[in-house]
């Protein structure tokens, strides 16, 4: 998997998107963007939509052995569940359901969400990577 990366603050707090998760797992050429955040499990807050989306995706994709691997690197950070306050806050931020819920529990969290979807392009506490 990538080693370097987009440079952080240490203690900064990121919540990466779906597909941020899958480029670093399948080590593509966009992984080295994510290497920081994925490598600093401390620092990373993963919503359970998250987990769900790449869990299911690396099923269907890569196989069971894969799914559970990136399972369990997801599992060093802070998992976060969708509660009624979390719920109530996507609920107001206009994005669509798993979007506003990434979204909501990154702003909830005090924590910067990193993404290559074009949704929360100019939102405020977004680093957004555009696709080339």
């Amino acid at each position: 998997m990538a080693t370097a990366g987009t440079r952080r603050s240490p203690g900064d707090r990121v919540v990466l998107d779906s597909s941020c998760w899958l480029e670093y797992l399948a080590d593509t050429p966009r992984a080295d963007l994510f290497a920081a955040a994925v490598e600093d499990p401390g620092a990373l807050v993963v919503p359970v939509l998250t987990v769900c989306e790449v869990v299911k995706k690396l099923m269907r994709e890569a196989g069971e052995e894969t799914a559970t691997a990136a399972l369990a690197l997801m599992q060093q950070s802070e998992v976060v569940d969708v509660d009624l306050p979390l719920a109530m806050d996507a609920a107001l931020n206009g994005l669509p359901l798993a979007d506003s819920l990434i979204y909501a529990t990154a702003r909830l969290h005090g924590a910067e969400l990193w993404t290559q979807d074009a949704h929360f392009e100019g939102l405020s506490g977004v680093r957004y990577f555009p696709k080339p």
